[in-house]
């Protein structure tokens, strides 16, 4: 059995971690659903996604419908309350550093924009359509790895702009005191958000129900840690209906 909850794993927020997936791990057991007794935070991606032995994980918008649809089962997909999405939704801020006259996304047209995956929904799918609607893609492009990462390049002049992750950018605005340097210059399209996943064969209805009920009894100080307001139900159509950037590869 493997399980994990590592797309908004940070050292701050280990503890609360910690403390929902033994409250997860409570309620699956009341409905005879096993599950192992840590999390496997810094085991590979797509080795914890494609794992047959998979109990729960979170992946992220694009390599659901790109590899993993036909794979997995979705649970459920967490609700963060972010301003401008509707709920289990979420999008892109596009930062630049605030002391970049800039103030227009065109004016970054030959600028260098960095990015953590090409199988990031956040990262490059939403900004790649953005841009597309202003007639342009970024030429000059750089892999950073991660949304910190990206988020960093940008602040300490290594890059010039990046689309990153909604949650991501919250808990950088919370923890890190260089974020203080970068701006929201625009917002991309809100798209269904990081759903939570389990293999092929599993109750997925039981254990949306019992990670449900976890949310419910985890403490108001871990849920506003986490920026946890619920559980959702985005169905599979809703996420195969989002376009993927021409070849995008893993």
């Amino acid at each position: 059995m493997i399980a994990n909850m590592m797309m908004y794993q940070r050292p701050q927020l280990a503890d609360a971690h910690a403390r929902y997936w033994a409250l997860i791990r409570a309620e699956l057991a009341k409905r005879g659903i096993d599950s192992p007794e840590e999390l496997s935070q810094d085991a590979e991606e797509f080795f914890v996604w494609e794992n047959p032995e998979l109990v729960l994980s979170q992946t992220c918008g694009m390599p659901y419908r790109t590899w993993l649809h036909d794979k997995v089962q979705l649970v459920g997909t967490p609700d963060y309350g972010l301003e401008g999405c509707k709920a289990g939704y979420y999008r892109s801020p596009i930062v630049v550093r605030a002391d970049d006259g800039r103030d227009t996304l065109i004016a970054f047209k030959d600028a260098t924009f960095t990015y953590n995956q090409t199988f990031s929904q956040s990262g490059f799918g939403a900004p790649y359509f953005h841009s597309q609607e202003q007639g342009f893609w970024f030429e000059n492009r750089v892999q950073s790895g991660g949304h910190l990462a990206s988020a960093k390049a940008v602040a300490e002049g290594q890059a010039d702009i990046a689309a990153l992750d909604a949650v991501s950018w919250l808990m950088m605005e919370r923890y890190e005191p260089w974020a203080a340097k970068l701006r929201v210059l625009e917002w991309t399209a809100p798209t269904p958000g990081l759903p939570l996943i389990t293999a092929q064969g599993r109750d997925a209805d039981a254990i949306f129900i019992a990670v449900s009920a976890a949310l419910a009894r985890l403490s108001p100080d871990d849920k506003a840690a986490l920026s946890l307001k619920g559980l959702v139900k985005i169905s599979k159509a809703d996420y195969l209906a989002v376009l993927n950037p021409p070849g995008t590869s893993r």
